[in-house]
């Protein structure tokens, strides 16, 4: 084998598929394993790897194949990495004239530079193959002389998809990179041509991958070193195993139940197993069988997790006239019925959240829509119920789809900057305060900016930003007690809190205690035990979090 191929991963994000840093997406290992399969030892590096070290884009001119997987459909704020631009993917593709170079993944159907504008399909100036349809497919048709196309087929993926798992080794934030497993593509919708605005119609009615599959590849990225995993590449995992069934299929508790103990079993030292898309249509129509598919989820995976509901909006207008998937007191139910199962604490933290995603700009959409989406949140905050993040973006259409020519983009700019600020400053910190009280302890943060405050995340869907007001390394993985709040984060200490050589300027956040009385605590220190402390702190919130 020789080692003269390159993957460069500049980042996807679909709506059923996630592959920015710390995500890894599984087009990435398809195509490390398709390479493999005809004699190549792939190479990995990332788009952030390249901006920041010129001398890797000139080493990619020493390989003969260069294969670029990028491609954004549902554009999000990134902390891990930066996806490339359409200037970044050409210039690269212009650069390398030695290799020869292939393009691949969602940037296939599109780009445009943020939401809120028309994705504009175009040939890809520099490349010399552009694979068309699933990246992997496309290149092994093509590395056998035919043309560089093909769809998704699982009985040539999974055997790739494993054979490429090592790859995973290679990326930046290795160990703690987080492997996007996929169980399904297509959209059970498709019949109807689904959401208007939604790019997982493109792959047809879906195509449901094996247990058996999926498992296999678990057991390759485990032994390889990966310990952090997610189901996130389907449109609905509750109607993984179901065989379609009509738009809203029945879920299948029992499927659900057997590949999650077939991941377990596959990855025995696993720290993460989360998930990301739920159909709130789905629990909705078959509120039982959901209710034991999620009670199945639960089970298997690890706390802290989220279940992605696309909502879009609140106004049954728009629902109605962007083929949606759920009404809104459809949604509340599925809020319900999560908040049922997940809302439940393991270690701290809640088992299972739903997570809300707005888009703005559909067709329909009117000032009036927003006072229905305020409306909305604030019958979840009234209901006591808890709902881990609200996503608002504006829609980027795609040729192809509905909301290509049928939308409102531009219209409503002031009413969508308007609800947007309602919903940070009205629902997001009280949200938060339920979700993640004074005293909850979040294991295994690890800090992704050095700073004073230093800024980490744990691994997981969604999870939620924390600042420590401490200077940490890069990298440094610790235990954080929450003492404060934000709009859409949280302040933090290290847990346990070391009280006797914390500086005066992180030990001002514990509850309670404030500048003033840091400087006491500071000049009374050392303490021999929290009797001694609180003769100046008094009592406070995180006292079982404190060390002497």
């Amino acid at each position: 084998m020789t080692s003269d191929a390159v993957i460069v991963d500049a980042y996807v994000d679909e709506p059923a598929c996630l592959g920015v840093s710390p995500y890894i997406s599984p087009y990435i290992r398809s195509v490390a394993g398709a390479l493999t399969e005809h004699g190549y030892r792939p190479g990995y590096v990332t788009i952030d790897q390249l901006r920041a070290d010129p001398g890797r884009t000139l080493a990619l001119g020493e390989a003969r194949l260069v294969v670029m997987i990028a491609g954004i459909t549902v554009p999000g704020t990134y902390i891990g990495g930066t996806p490339a631009s359409l200037t970044e993917i050409q210039q690269l593709g212009t650069l390398l004239r030695k290799p020869t170079t292939a393009i691949g993944g969602p940037i296939t159907f599109g780009y445009a530079p943020e939401g809120g504008k028309k994705a504009i399909r175009q040939a890809i100036a520099g490349f010399d193959v552009t694979l068309s349809g699933h990246p992997a497919v496309a290149l092994d048709a093509w590395l056998r002389g035919r043309e560089p196309a093909g769809t998704v087929d699982y009985a040539r993926l999974d055997p790739w998809m494993a054979a490429g798992s090592g790859i995973v080794a290679e990326h930046p934030a290795f160990p703690y990179v987080i492997c996007e497993l996929e169980t399904a593509t297509g959209c059970s919708r498709a019949v109807t041509g689904g959401c208007s605005f939604c790019t997982e119609p493109f792959y047809g009615l879906p195509q449901y991958r094996s247990i058996e599959g999926v498992v296999a590849e678990v057991a390759a990225l485990h032994a390889a070193g990966a310990r952090h995993f997610r189901l996130g590449r389907q449109p609905d995992l509750l109607a993984y195993g179901t065989g379609g069934g009509g738009e809203f299929p029945t879920p299948r508790p029992d499927v659900l139940e057997e590949l999650f103990t077939g991941i377990r079993e596959a990855a025995p030292a696993l720290r993460t197993l989360h998930i990301d898309n739920i159909n709130p249509g789905t629990i909705a129509r078959h509120p039982d069988a959901a209710r034991a598919a999620l009670e199945a989820i639960v089970r298997g995976h690890t706390p802290g997790d989220v279940a992605a509901f696309g909502m879009e909006t609140a106004d049954p207008a728009v629902v109605a006239a962007n083929n949606l998937k759920a009404q809104p007191d459809d949604v509340f139910r599925a809020i319900e019925i999560v908040n049922e199962v997940g809302r439940v604490r393991r270690n701290g933290v809640p088992e299972l959240l739903p997570g809300l995603n707005f888009v703005i700009g559909l067709a329909g959409e009117t000032p009036a829509t927003f006072d229905a989406n305020r409306a909305f949140l604030a019958r979840v905050l009234d209901a006591g119920l808890l709902v881990r993040r609200v996503n608002i973006r504006q829609v980027m259409p795609f040729e192809g789809t509905a909301a290509y020519e049928a939308n409102t983009l531009g219209q409503h700019d002031k009413e969508f900057r308007a609800f947007k600020e309602w919903t940070r400053g009205t629902f997001d910190e009280p949200m938060l305060r339920r979700v993640f009280p004074v005293g909850t302890t979040l294991s295994e943060v690890i800090v992704e900016a050095s700073g004073n405050p230093s800024f980490g995340r744990q691994l997981g869907s969604y999870p939620i930003l924390v600042g420590i007001p401490l200077t940490l390394p890069t990298r440094s993985v610790l235990d954080a007690v929450v003492v404060d709040f934000g709009m859409r984060s949280l302040t933090a200490l290290p847990s346990p809190v070391p009280v006797n050589t914390l500086p005066m300027s992180a030990l001002r956040w514990i509850p309670g205690i404030g500048k003033k009385r840091a400087a006491q605590i500071a000049a009374r220190r050392p303490f021999k035990n929290i009797g001694e402390f609180r003769t100046i702190a008094g009592a406070t919130p995180i006292d079982d979090m404190l060390v002497f």
